[in-house]
């Protein structure tokens, strides 16, 4: 079964950083897309992040400059590095793939269990 399992969320103050992990399951999560969501109360899920299986990546206007993703292949880990954090940045944060690659399945729309990130003013 396809897992994605996020962690390293928590309460910081603002300014503050905080670095969430991303760990899928599988011996072929090198060729996966991964993206990092949130989901703020009332507000619909958006996209902050999404790094390729060759290293490219994007951003969402709102956190450019501050937030960076990355992955460890050899960890099967995919990485939100959150920087200069603001209370407008609370939220669940969500890993997902589109079309998850593990062995020889293909799974679409995978997502983690999400982690909680709270920015106190």
């Amino acid at each position: 079964q396809v897992q994605l399992a996020e962690s390293g969320g928590g309460l910081v103050q603002y300014g503050g950083s905080l670095r969430l992990s991303c760990v899928g399951s599988g011996s072929a999560f090198r060729v996966n897309t991964m993206d990092w969501y949130r989901q703020a109360p009332g507000k619909e899920r958006e996209r902050v992040a999404r790094i390729t299986s060759t290293g490219s990546t994007s951003y969402a206007d709102s956190v450019k400059g501050r937030f960076t993703i990355s992955r460890d292949n050899a960890k099967n880990t995919v990485y939100l590095q959150m920087n200069r954090l603001t209370p407008e940045d609370t939220a669940v944060y969500y890993c997902h793939s589109d079309h998850y690659t593990s062995a020889s399945t293909i799974t679409n729309d995978v997502w983690g269990q999400g982690t909680q990130v709270t920015v106190s003013p």
